[in-house]
């Protein structure tokens, strides 16, 4: 009929099939439609009821066989738990919040396995969210919906024209952010928003006036437009911000989320939920390493966290030179993330140290009518220095099993330590009040401890040092007082024939020389030349007296050091009799020899100490 129509046939009105019910819009059309178009050659507008109402509700259906890649399938549904969990957040609906974001968390395990090529059931993942929602477009077909979608308040406006209109358009954005605020009951965040509002209405005037405003220390709202001649500098400070209202949000779901389950965490297992989810299925051959490569994962996030908090708070301090390092390291621990996820290894020693805190994180307000007891005064520099010792016992271990790549061991004293130095803030808080000391008790801890390594060296090096000489005999013809003695030494590594040489200072006028003078040297761990050297050949010092003008050196004796201890032990100390050939002299010699760690590898050992713990509940009840 539509060709008929098409050609200027006519078409008997008894041949169109009856109108399809489909609600009131329907209803409405055949009146239009009523009236034959003139056979005149024009488009063809008028289509029959009937078309109306068919693509509308086969559209859904020509969307459902659209091929999606497991991938981006996982992705999305990921990312619809955690805009849900922000969702819910914002309702103050907490349950809700931590069942989304745990699920979400589920999905990391599955998008690693997916993208190693290892095989993986979707058939047991979480539903998507989107589905409990479908039923919802049906109230969006009412005869009105462009009416229901005005334009969000919140949007960003259009490029400013100069800079007043750019410091208005921000001053209006902070206001608006400052009503809502105030409207969801949230009052710390209004008042934040209406002190920048304040601050850009300060610099509004100063710029109506003609005078200079500086514009780095103006709050940019995310998204908005750089302010007309400021590109470079906005630009900066815009990314800044951004930054930082993205670590506010991240700080604060970790605080709902995972504060409530650190003392889960403690207890189980890492990654337990790999083992456990249902909608996982893995081979047991990459299991080892897809664990290891989660681990990495969540230590490198973790530490890009904790830069991310602590850049956050140096802002909120006004300490802005802080807050942009902190996140200039932050940012540059994206790259060993890309790597990690990539498949890549990680070597944990690369990673920056976590975020130094200032000791004096709080003001000590002393009263001095309130006088406190010697004996309670003494309890508490005790216990200060008790917990000043644990803290830097657990930092100490962690710096040294992040040099050994142990994830594990590293992290669990980082805990520790965050716990010590918590412990000690309160107890300082405590006795700035002039409280009684808090209740303690005394736990054994037993953990696993590195019996001794110099994480200041790499593997490729190892240090000579040569501390002194005790009654060195003097040559013939030198008297004891006037002996200016030295040592040289030679490693045969690389090779005999080109070994790696070093020689002390001269120290004048004396039988039992200081010297005190370490040597790096290079080496290769598991080369089989430096093997040999270190089990067979050790190392060779000769003892020579300087010689004065137009004067050879006279040799005073020579020394032999054995480094077998090198293998499970990672200092040699030695303290050998100097040798004129095979006669002892007498005197003697004292050297150190180190490495990084033992040449056979990792020396651990279990330790069982007393560790002083803080009564929390009574600490937070007094204050």
């Amino acid at each position: 009929m539509l060709v008929s129509l098409k050609k200027g046939r006519k078409v008997d009105e008894a041949d169109i099939p009856p109108p399809v019910a489909g609600g009131a819009p329907t209803s409405t059309a055949p009146p239009r439609r009523a009236p034959p178009p003139p056979p005149s050659g024009l488009e063809p507008e008028p289509t029959p009821p009937q078309q109306q109402g068919e693509p509308e509700a086969a559209a859904p259906a020509e969307m459902l066989p659209v091929p999606v890649s497991p991938e981006a399938m996982l992705l999305g549904r990921q990312r619809e738990y955690k805009v849900a969990a922000l969702k819910a957040k914002q309702q103050g609906d907490m349950e809700q919040v931590k069942l989304y974001f745990r699920t979400s968390k589920r999905f990391d395990a599955v998008i690693e396995a997916l993208e190693k090529g290892q095989e993986v059931d979707l058939s047991c993942l979480p539903p998507s969210l989107s589905s409990e929602k479908e039923p919802v477009p049906g109230q969006t077909s009412s005869p009105n919906p462009p009416a229901s979608t005005p334009p969000a308040p919140s949007a960003v406006p259009a490029q400013p024209k100069d800079v007043l209109e750019a410091l208005e358009q921000r001053r209006d954005r902070y206001q608006e952010a400052c009503a809502q605020a105030k409207a969801s009951g949230d009052e710390r965040k209004a008042r934040m928003h209406e002190r920048i509002a304040k601050q850009y209405q300060s610099a509004i005037r100063t710029h109506k006036a003609g005078r200079a405003v500086n514009y780095a220390e103006l709050p940019v709202p995310p998204g908005f437009h750089p302010i007309p001649g400021q590109e470079g500098g906005a630009g900066a400070e815009q990314g800044f911000a951004a930054m930082l209202e993205a670590a506010n949000k991240l700080a604060s779901e970790e605080t709902i989320v995972t504060g409530e389950e650190e003392g889960e965490n403690e207890e189980k297992p890492p990654y337990s939920h790999i083992e456990h989810n249902p909608g996982l299925s893995l081979c047991g051959k990459g299991l080892g390493y897809l664990v290891s490569s989660l681990q990495q994962l969540d230590f490198v996030e973790g530490r890009r966290q904790q830069y991310v908090k602590a850049a956050l708070q140096a802002k909120q301090k006004n300490d802005m030179d802080a807050a942009r390092t902190l996140l200039r390291t932050a940012k540059g621990l994206e790259p060993l993330i890309d790597a990690v996820k990539a498949g890549k290894h990680l070597d944990i020693s690369k990673v920056p140290s976590p975020p130094g805190d200032e000791d004096e994180d709080f003001i000590l307000v002393h009263h001095s009518e309130v006088q406190i007891s010697e004996k309670a005064d003494e309890v508490y520099t005790q216990l200060a220095k008790m917990l000043k010792e644990q803290y830097e016992k657990c930092m100490t271990y962690s710096k040294q099993f992040t040099h050994l790549g142990n994830i594990a061991e590293t992290t669990k004293f980082e805990k520790m330590a965050e716990s010590c130095k918590k412990s000690l803030e309160m107890l300082k808080l405590s006795q700035s009040k002039r409280l009684d000391p808090p209740k303690h008790h005394f736990e054994e801890r037993t953990y696993h401890t590195v019996r001794l390594i110099f994480p200041e060296l790499s593997s490729t090096e190892m240090v000579v040092v040569v501390v002194r000489g005790m009654n060195l005999p003097a040559p013939s013809g030198i008297a004891t007082n006037d002996l200016d003695a030295y040592v040289k030494f030679d490693f045969p590594y690389p090779s005999t024939e080109q070994p790696q040489k070093h020689r002390t200072a001269v120290v004048k006028n004396t039988n039992s020389p200081e010297f005190n003078q370490g040597f790096t040297l290079n080496i290769n761990r598991n080369h089989r030349g430096f093997r040999r050297a270190v089990q067979s050949k050790g190392l060779k010092l000769e003892l020579l007296h300087k010689g004065g003008f137009l004067r050879s050196d006279k040799p005073i004796g020579t020394a032999h050091i054995k480094l077998e201890k090198l293998e499970t032990e990672s200092e040699v100390r030695e303290i050998v009799e100097v040798m004129d050939g095979r006669k002892p002299t007498g005197g003697r010699v004292e050297v150190r020899v180190r490495l990084r760690e033992p040449l056979s590898g990792q020396d651990l050992q279990t330790t069982t100490e007393r560790w002083l713990v803080l009564d929390q509940s009574q600490v937070h009840t007094h204050l």
